[in-house]
């Protein structure tokens, strides 16, 4: 199937320009140390907060590329969203505010200087073609001009919707629970992909028994030592194509292990999964996902996920209320060259030329992620609530089934991890109990 139409509203470059008579004709940029913030708003989206860093001019025109290159809000709109917006005159308020970013004793720090409003109209030509709605600066607090012409503050940012095609997939069931994963394209769901969870053998790669037979997942191990009272191990989440051949696994490489005195596993000693994908009949490492439990209690889970020792992803989620995993390698609102495409990963010919060849897999994926953009999200849902992940791709980061199959396993192994590092004073369901 296709995938379906995205949009992303990207927000950046922005800057506050004082004129102040006392400076020096050049200007100066203080991006570190930033006396502004701002909050930006889209119809019926939560609001985000940025710093925004100040210019302190003569009133001499600024040239353009005095402000600072960055992503301050992305918002991304799926295509329920952009119909809904679009019969509602959407716009984005953005509030600038004098003081620092935070709230103290209940009351907001900053000061409002001013809003500008950005009207978003025909966000629809944004599924096929960027649109841009702002490119410069605009006057903020009034805007008024002084005795010698020059305005009072102002805002220079860069407003630009632009399409942001992305495959999904959603998870039958929990993972634990080996259910199918179907892709979606709006009201059609179409099955691709099987999982299979177990307890494998952590000294096997080997992806069949004997050699010459036809690919098998990782085998599992037939004995194993009861498990400790404090540590969890050796779980494994296998990826299958419709055909039974195994395009990706995630397989748990360092214990979940409670820290001395303690129920919980601590930042210090986390528990950690290779994403695996298959290379000439053995399984070849792509990314590393580590997770723990915040100090503090027993409510963040923390994780890290790194691709060639480069950190992609590196936040928290609520144990009871989960959230959403994400890589998104946006850094500013830059037009992104991007090829859109189509695969048929059911029947496994969407796979890149070659593949199991042993010519491009490993870390095959990370010449893509240079391009930037989104990569993957996931839904993860809190402990104790029946979690089905839905899981979505962008379309320039796949290239073959085995890397939507990798991002499905990388999904799987994050909600798998919320409940390995549940305090070992509670029970796990017997599903994921090793006997």
């Amino acid at each position: 199937m296709d995938p379906c139409p995205f949009v992303r509203i990207l927000v950046g470059d922005l800057t506050v320009k004082f004129p102040t008579a006392s400076r020096p004709s050049s200007s100066t940029v203080h991006p570190l140390s930033s006396p502004c913030f701002c909050k930006i708003k889209l119809t019926d989206f939560p609001h985000q907060s940025s710093t925004v860093p100040l210019i302190l001019s003569n009133g001499q025109n600024l040239d353009t590329t005095t402000h600072d290159h960055s992503l301050s809000a992305c918002f991304n709109l799926n295509k329920t969203q952009i119909e809904s917006l679009a019969s509602k005159r959407p716009c984005l308020k953005i509030s600038i505010y004098t003081g620092r970013v935070g709230v103290t004793c209940g009351l907001h720090s900053g000061k409002l200087l001013g809003r500008v409003i950005v009207p978003l109209s025909e966000l629809g030509l944004a599924e096929s073609r960027p649109v841009v709605y702002q490119n410069g600066w605009v006057a903020i607090g009034g805007g008024k001009k002084n005795g010698s012409g020059s305005s009072s503050a102002q805002l220079f940012l860069s407003v630009r919707a632009e399409p942001d095609p992305r495959f999904v997939f959603q998870f039958d069931g929990e993972p634990e629970c080996s259910p199918q994963v179907f892709q979606v394209q709006g009201n059609v769901k179409q099955p691709v992909f099987t999982c299979k969870f177990g307890f494998r053998d952590m000294q096997s790669r080997s992806m069949s028994s004997e050699p010459g037979t036809p690919r098998n997942w990782l085998p599992f191990g037939g004995a194993h030592k009861e498990q400790s009272a404090k540590e969890r191990k050796g779980w494994s989440i296998t990826i299958h194509d419709l055909s039974g051949s195994p395009v990706a696994a995630a397989s748990m490489v360092t214990p979940f292990v409670a820290s001395p005195g303690s129920h919980c596993v601590s930042r210090s000693n986390p528990g950690a999964w290779l994403i695996l994908r298959p290379n000439e009949g053995t399984w070849q490492p792509w990314g590393r996902l580590e997770s723990w439990l915040e100090r503090g209690g027993s409510d963040t889970v923390g994780y890290r996920f790194e691709l060639q020792n480069t950190t992609l992803a590196n936040s928290t989620l609520g144990a009871k209320t989960g959230g959403k995993f994400s890589i998104d390698l946006t850094s500013s609102p830059t037009p992104a060259n991007s090829p859109h495409s189509s695969f048929d990963f059911g029947s496994g010919t969407g796979s890149r030329p070659g593949s199991g060849s042993g010519s491009d897999f490993g870390f095959g994926l990370f010449p893509q992620l240079i391009q930037k953009g989104f990569v993957m999200s996931s839904t993860v849902e809190g402990v104790g609530k029946c979690s089905k992940p839905e899981v979505e791709v962008g379309v320039q980061h796949v290239t073959c089934t085995e890397d939507a199959a990798a991002y499905v396993a990388l999904a799987a192994a994050l909600d798998l991890s919320m409940d390995a590092c549940r305090p070992f004073s509670q029970k796990l369901r017997k599903e994921l109990r090793q006997q």
